[in-house]
């Protein structure tokens, strides 16, 4: 399990408990298709797995890096989104009747991916499918599942249509009486052959050509996308309760990044200064929003413009939190963000900072015209300079190269007036 990107604790060795295995379907009668949710208690908080395995006679279907293991009688154990037996149990448990695998093209997955596993499905007639497999489970609805299926129920063209979700079950870790329940994974149409964001605006910056009118388009779909939210979905106050629950993450992700990178020890003060601002202004009322938003999690769809993937909100984050309702700005935020690091990519192009400076003008002033409220203020000032803080966190930790970014955006942003 520590060689695989979804695994989250690298560095040590998993200590594995079973907390459920289940079993589905096979279509080949020589593989075994098994589903096995196990607990890791070598991390604190333990941290709740599912793995997916085929057993076979042989391996004959599957790459090395692929097989999990072999048992003493010679059965090869195959990890599962890589085994088509897999692939196509996983595809009618949630979707019967769904063309799989052996009536349309192979199964593959995609490349990449690091919290999750997911398998493309690329029938010979009719649209792709993708299913998410969610590697952590975590009890209770995901966010993923509910913002995209609601959004796409109410006909918005800006997210993927919702095939559909399979849940699990298993033993509470905590509790061997009791039984927990989530979503395992999680089918949608796929659009093959599309870019996200992230590259279009990267070629465009690279080759010094403007990307006002797609980052306005882009602001614009995603206003729409905060305004479909706020209708189908509750909406709070922002009260005492809830500001102080933002106050008080600003503040222990300050205090972190001080710690790990001396270089903002300096401006601790206007930091603090920016979200103290935030704080004595009447904010909006709280809804639910994409919460991990960034270029990366949106495509250029050609007949449908800007389409938002991935609602699931950051993963490491419990499902609890995920789901509550929060500000908008932190969605704006993190695209303003995103568009700095398109400049940081790029050092080396002529006038590439005006290029994003631009960008994120054109960003916000497509977000405005859908909204009809500014989008600019104190309070997408603090979400920014957060997000900001934490990026010094993770670059000082993965990327010391880069942290130059991020310490940038902070001595911009406090510098606003």
């Amino acid at each position: 399990m520590p060689q695989q990107r979804w695994y989250s604790a690298k560095a040590t060795v998993p200590r594995l408990r079973t907390l459920a295995v289940h079993e589905l379907a096979s279509p080949d009668p020589h593989a075994r298709v098994r589903v096995h949710v196990v607990v890791d208690d070598a991390v604190d908080p333990a941290v709740t797995y599912q793995v997916p395995v085929v057993a076979r006679p042989t391996a004959v279907t599957a790459e090395p890096e692929h097989i999990v293991g072999t048992l003493p009688d010679g059965t090869v154990l195959i990890d599962g989104p890589h085994d088509p037996a897999y692939a196509a149990a996983l595809l009618d448990a949630i979707a019967p009747g769904t063309a799989a695998p052996g009536t349309a093209a192979p199964a593959t997955v995609l490349a990449g991916e690091q919290s999750n596993t997911s398998v493309i499905y690329a029938p010979a007639a009719g649209t792709p499918v993708i299913v998410k497999v969610f590697r952590r489970l975590q009890p209770g609805p995901n966010p993923e599942v509910e913002l995209q299926s609601a959004l796409a129920e109410a006909g918005s063209p800006h997210v993927p249509r919702a095939v559909g979700h399979l849940e699990t079950t298993w033993t509470d870790p905590g509790d061997a009486h009791r039984t927990a329940t989530g979503v395992a994974a999680f089918a949608q149409e796929f659009f093959p052959d599309v870019e996200d964001a992230w590259r279009v605006a990267l070629v465009a910056a690279a080759a010094g050509e403007s990307f006002s009118a797609p980052a306005h388009a882009l602001g614009a779909a995603t206003a729409e996308v905060h305004l479909d939210l706020a209708r189908l979905l509750p909406v709070v106050p922002a009260g005492e309760q809830e500001r102080g629950g933002v106050r008080a993450a600003w503040a222990r992700r300050l205090g972190i990044a001080i710690a790990e990178v001396p270089a903002l020890a300096a401006h601790r003060e206007a930091i603090a200064a920016v979200y103290a601002r935030a704080d004595g202004i009447r904010w909006p009322a709280l809804q639910r929003i994409h919460g991990d938003y960034h270029l990366g999690q949106v495509l250029q769809v050609p007949g449908r413009g800007w389409v938002v993937l991935d609602f699931e909100g950051e993963p490491m984050r419990p499902i609890d939190e995920r789901r509550a309702p929060d500000a908008v700005a932190r969605d704006v935020a993190g695209m303003l963000r995103s568009f700095d690091y398109i400049a940081g990519a790029l050092p080396e192009i002529p006038h590439v900072a005006e290029w994003a400076a631009t960008a994120r003008r054109a960003f916000l002033g497509g977000y405005e015209d859908r909204t009809g409220m500014p989008a600019t203020g104190p309070l997408l000032d603090a979400f920014e300079l957060d997000k900001a803080v934490y990026e010094a966190i993770y670059e000082a930790r993965n990327r010391p190269d880069w942290l130059g970014i991020p310490l940038a955006a902070v001595e911009r942003i406090i510098a606003r007036d």
